[in-house]
């Protein structure tokens, strides 16, 4: 059991990450709480599949921009103060949100254009706060700092959608909106705590050529362009979430909507929890194409069953299978990439791990609109384990992936033990 339970040792050791772990806690508790929010303010207006999916899509060109250019400023600039920056934008698009909701019409049109402009705070966002993670903890115990940036977004994950369902039974938007802006708030004020995170000696001023570079060493790369395009493709073709305010009417549980959302995220956590054994797996590759694969299955079954238990305990085990997918993912990107590269292949990551379930919700939506819920979601399921199938053959070196004898990892390894033994460093 010792093996398996999740590793504490980067909250105890690491006071930046502290900070910054509990500051995401409770942000994402609230911004989870606008997730549900916003599906169902879109469903109440309008009752139809296509606009809540549209809610999803219109965040796709703000993300791929945004997420791009974000990457870059994360090289640039300080971490740190582009984390807090951008969450302080988020408390600001809330707070609209909110004065929409409280309106004696609320406008679908400004949830859109609100919408797309969370995409664009996420995409400068996302890229830092990923990038940040290695100069925050000591290179041995990233596998374990992943983890528990894991266990603190399915936290949210759980629990938010919870508390918003409830706040929208009780009160309405209204109140989920005013409580999402008061977690941005306290993020902010335990951010501020937070040490410098400043650009390392070899990063370029923002620029199109150092995107560009980023780029190209992702390019360079068959492990990471093999994790990404796999990604995407499970995410694509079986992302079922815009479909839950209409799912529960079809297995007569209306009050289950919260436990839609949150299942998943049971799935995950209980992987999460038991994680101590990723520190010692070298396969991370081999596991990544499994749990992608197990996903796919997991959303086909929980498609052909009509009862909610069956339905919420597949879609426990998708999440499951997700978060080892995200834990070995994460591992690769985090022991193997420079970090003066850090903040751009970040970008590319943020890209690759959200565009599939934006895009995919819209494909969800269409094809329950055209045919049915039950056929959408079982065939989404289905045609991702066999894509993954095929994919996984394409990319050998990432089936091969062995943490122990890769060269990038290798390398990596040998040059932040240098920096950590050199007398001028002051990061972990």
């Amino acid at each position: 059991m010792k093996n398996l339970a999740i590793d504490l040792t980067p909250i105890r050791k690491y006071r930046d990450f502290r900070y910054l772990w509990t500051s995401g806690l409770i942000s994402n508790l609230g911004s989870m709480i606008t997730y549900v929010a916003i599906p169902f303010q879109v469903k109440e207006l309008t009752n139809s599949y296509l606009a809540v999916g549209i809610s999803g899509l219109v965040e796709l060109v703000p993300l791929i921009v945004f997420g791009l250019y974000g990457g870059v400023l994360a090289d640039a600039i300080d971490r740190k103060k582009m984390i807090w920056f951008t969450e302080a934008g988020a408390a600001i698009l809330s707070l609209i949100l909110l004065l929409n909701a409280l309106s004696p019409e609320p406008k679908l049109y400004i949830i859109y254009i609100v919408g797309a402009a969370f995409a664009a705070v996420n995409g400068l966002h996302g890229p830092s706060a990923d990038a940040i993670l290695p100069r925050v903890v000591g290179h041995k115990d990233i596998p374990s700092a992943t983890a528990l940036m894991s266990l603190r977004r399915q936290f949210g994950i759980i629990v938010g959608p919870t508390i918003g369902g409830i706040l929208i039974a009780s009160s309405g938007v209204s109140l989920a909106y005013a409580v999402d802006i008061g977690t941005y708030i306290i993020s902010l004020a335990l951010l501020i705590r937070v040490s410098k995170v400043p650009p390392s000696h070899e990063a370029e001023k923002p620029s199109l050529a150092a995107l560009w570079e980023g780029v190209a060493y992702a390019r360079s790369r068959q492990d990471l362009k093999g994790t990404y395009i796999i990604d995407l493709a499970a995410m694509f073709l079986a992302m079922p979430i815009a479909l839950f305010p209409f799912w529960v009417d079809q297995v007569n549980a209306p009050w289950a909507l919260g436990l839609f959302y949150s299942a998943g995220t049971i799935g995950a956590l209980v992987v999460t929890l038991t994680s101590g054994w990723t520190r010692t797996y070298r396969f991370h590759g081999r596991a990544f194409m499994w749990a992608a694969a197990g996903w796919g299955a997991a959303i086909a079954l929980a498609g052909a069953t009509d009862y909610l238990f069956l339905v919420l305990l597949f879609l426990a085990v998708a999440g499951g299978a997700d978060m080892v997918s995200v834990l070995f993912r994460g591992a690769i990107w985090n022991q193997t990439i420079p970090d003066h590269l850090r903040g751009r292949l970040a970008g590319i990551e943020l890209l690759s791990y959200t565009i599939g379930p934006l895009v995919g919700q819209l494909r969800a939506a269409s094809m329950a609109g055209a045919t049915t819920l039950t056929i959408s979601v079982t065939s989404g399921g289905i045609a991702c384990v066999i894509f993954v199938g095929i994919l996984a053959i394409f990319f050998p070196k990432l089936r091969k992936y062995d943490a122990e004898t890769n060269e990038f990892a290798v390398a990596e390894r040998k040059r932040r033990a240098e920096r950590e033994n050199s007398p001028e460093n002051t990061n972990p």
